[in-house]
């Protein structure tokens, strides 16, 4: 019988798909690329909500002042629109949408910018954070525009003197406007600019050990034919 080839006390070769000791990634610069734990993620995603949501404080007066007033008219018996074929109400819902989407353009690219890492607890807390915002923005024009009680705003102002109606929404769906631009616009710009996952580099495992050579004598010390 032969010798084996290799000798009992050699250790096997280094595996380079191996997982290194101490549970780390198998691939170099991997550890560089890792993002915040999901603790770190749920913090920053709260944070990310409720900057976002007091955002709505501005674009609550920002409403109120670029939205057209729709004119009433009272007669001391009744209040009518001044203007029936106006369309100041439908312009004070488009206005509300054109400025949400702008204001969920704006605070996607800003957490993009300061939060390159984050994963799906940030883009839930960054739509939050937009519908909240959108609501309170609403809530505050309503709250800072012309008073609700028409009646009331008709005897002070007197017979055939024109006022404003309260600012209203009337398309809720414009509070959706906020958050879905948000999120599309912060899921392209991870898709465009986001990390990416590292590639790994052969030149840094170093030489591979050799294995150990074939054994090409067969059973009973003769060579194979």
């Amino acid at each position: 019988m032969t010798a084996p080839l290799t000798p009992p006390h050699q250790p096997p070769h280094d595996d380079p798909w191996q997982t290194p000791p101490g549970g780390g990634s198998p691939y170099p610069g991997a550890e560089a690329e890792k993002g915040p734990d999901m603790r770190t993620e749920l913090r920053q995603a709260v944070v990310v909500m409720v900057a976002v949501a007091v955002l709505g404080l501005a674009l609550g007066p920002l409403w109120l002042w670029l939205s057209p007033r729709v004119p009433l008219i009272s007669d001391e018996t009744a209040v009518f629109l001044k203007d029936t074929e106006g369309e100041e109400a439908i312009a004070a819902d488009g206005t509300f949408l054109l400025l949400a989407l702008a204001f969920g353009v704006v605070s996607a690219v800003l957490v993009f910018v300061f939060r390159r890492h984050g994963g799906i607890p940030l883009v839930v807390g960054l739509a939050l954070g937009g519908l909240l915002g959108a609501v309170l923005a609403w809530r505050v024009g309503v709250w800072f525009g012309p008073t609700s009680d028409v009646v009331a705003h008709a005897r002070a102002v007197g017979k055939g003197v024109t006022f404003d109606a309260p600012i209203e929404l009337n398309a809720k769906g414009a509070l959706l406007a906020w958050p879905i631009a948000a999120m599309v616009v912060h899921l392209a710009l991870t898709a465009l600019f986001g990390p990416r996952d590292p590639e790994p580099r052969w030149d840094d495992w170093g030489p591979v050990a050799p294995g150990p050579a074939p054994d090409d004598t067969a059973p009973g010390g003769q060579h194979r034919g």
